[in-house]
């Protein structure tokens, strides 16, 4: 089994990290294959950078399905581009966001999403709206640009940390989602010192992705996911749906 692990944001640094815990998750037998958008914003934080996005998100996408990926993943906690993304793709596209939402309401009765500026928190509230999630889940910002989950001299780990303790504290959350890619590599060690569920939806989207290749199962193309017919394309997208 191949899933094609996408980082939307240009950061290489980043993408090492997504991919280490897609591996350390994955099955044997599944082959990851983590790739770094080669066009967009080095992170995104927002609505803009999350727009900015999605032209080299969706190229990749493209180039997985090309080179015979069996599921992708995008590695964006907005779950920057998704219904796009399955538009186009014919195995499953799973968002690490809505992943680890569904991670947590197995889990747990309530769940608190830590993410890390708080302009990225009205996109998360409206995708836990749209999922279904919002009479069960709260979001906080810990404040941590996020190329400082980068930064070993950073103080990324001390506020995640006591961000999730006042969660805890405050809104009597009984397991936290870490709301970002970044913070993939936190997961299991603050578990373990909160004594709670603490998700990486990297992990999760993998599995989810495993799960639904493993059963036969495909991208619908009823619907909205229809892939439609083939149109002409101007300006400087010319050539996004012939990327291979």
């Amino acid at each position: 089994m191949r899933i094609h692990v996408i980082n939307p944001n240009t950061t290489a640094a980043m993408t090492a990290t997504i991919a280490r815990a897609a591996e350390q998750a994955a099955a044997a037998g599944t082959t990851i294959n983590a790739v770094t958008s080669s066009t967009g914003p080095v992170s995104i934080e927002g609505y803009f950078d999350e727009a900015l996005s999605l032209p080299g998100l969706l190229m990749e996408v493209r180039r997985g399905e090309v080179a015979g990926a069996d599921a992708h993943v995008i590695a964006c906690f907005d779950d920057t581009g998704l219904d796009a993304a399955r538009q186009i793709a014919t195995g499953p596209v799973i968002g690490i966001g809505e992943a680890a939402y569904h991670a947590a309401a197995l889990l747990a009765n309530r769940f608190t999403v830590v993410t890390t500026l708080a302009r990225s928190i009205p996109a998360l509230e409206h995708n836990l709206m749209k999922y279904g999630f919002e009479r069960r889940a709260k979001v906080r910002a810990a404040e941590v640009p996020v190329l400082a989950l980068e930064d070993e001299k950073s103080d990324a780990r001390v506020r995640i940390d006591a961000e999730i303790a006042r969660a805890l504290a405050e809104d009597r959350a009984e397991a936290v989602v870490l709301g970002c890619a970044g913070m993939a590599k936190l997961a299991r060690d603050l578990s373990v010192q909160h004594r709670c569920p603490v998700i990486d939806g990297v992990g999760a989207a993998v599995k989810l992705a495993e799960m639904l290749v493993a059963l036969g199962h495909t991208t619908s193309k009823r619907g909205g996911y229809e892939t439609g017919a083939p149109k002409a394309i101007t300006g400087p997208l010319a050539g996004l749906l012939k990327e291979g």
